[in-house]
């Protein structure tokens, strides 16, 4: 049937490609060209790619043991947690499951996965990986002037110092984030529809997602929104 999803063939060989390429996308293209240029060891040395696996890791193994209950087997519970982990962070939007039907930590977790996204470079959306890095290091280094003052601390990422003006740059990117998506959850509010419908429809469309939780979830979609929220 060439009209039906991938869903419907329910084909573990077919979700395995899927997410592979899912993932690969959500890399960095600049690494691929480091590894067409043959530098492997440089391509293989980005922390940010480092980042990125364990992000996705960490959320597959603690999102398959909390919906283990749910799926028969863990095996499976492995199987529908990479996919749907691999299309949401690299903001792809395909699902094989309604994880809007999971446990409340497996949906809270996606959603934060729906915030990072994938790697700065590549085709994925959200504040990217590298960004959020940054953040988290500037984070950390602002808190520790705050015990001791006089304290010079510099900030790197992959061996290189970071500029003053790019990190900057980056929580000025994060406060305009902040604030564009708090705006449009006020403006969407108008639909009077549930708080997380209202949010995560928000998070979807701003990080180019897909789906979201509730009504704008896998099995939902955004037709119930009236035009003004959709513009």
């Amino acid at each position: 049937n060439h009209s039906a999803s991938i869903g419907h063939y329910d084909s573990e060989y077919f979700e395995v490609v899927i997410r592979i390429f899912m993932l690969l996308f959500g890399v960095n293209f600049n690494l691929y060209y480091l590894i067409f240029l043959k530098r492997f060891r440089a391509a293989i040395k980005s922390e940010e790619f480092h980042w990125y696996l364990g992000i996705v890791a960490f959320a597959v193994i603690t999102i398959a043991i909390n919906i283990n209950s749910l799926s028969g087997s863990f095996h499976q519970a492995v199987r529908h947690s990479f996919f749907s982990v691999s299309s949401i962070i690299t903001t792809t939007g395909f699902g094989t499951m309604d994880f809007d039907q999971w446990p409340e930590y497996s949906r809270t977790l996606l959603v934060l996965l729906m915030f990072i996204g994938a790697c700065a470079g590549s085709t994925g959306g959200g504040l990217k990986v590298s960004r959020v890095m940054l953040l988290l290091r500037t984070a950390k280094r602002s808190m520790r002037r705050m015990i001791h003052s006089r304290s010079v601390e510099s900030i790197r990422f992959d061996g290189r110092v970071m500029e003053e003006e790019t990190l900057n740059t980056c929580m000025i990117y994060l406060t305009i984030y902040c604030l564009v998506t708090v705006a449009s959850v006020v403006l969407v509010s108008l639909n009077n529809f549930p708080f997380e419908v209202n949010v995560t429809a928000v998070i979807a469309c701003i990080n180019n997602i897909g789906p979201g939780l509730g009504m704008v979830g896998p099995a939902g979609n955004f037709s119930a929104f009236s035009p003004f929220s959709k513009v």
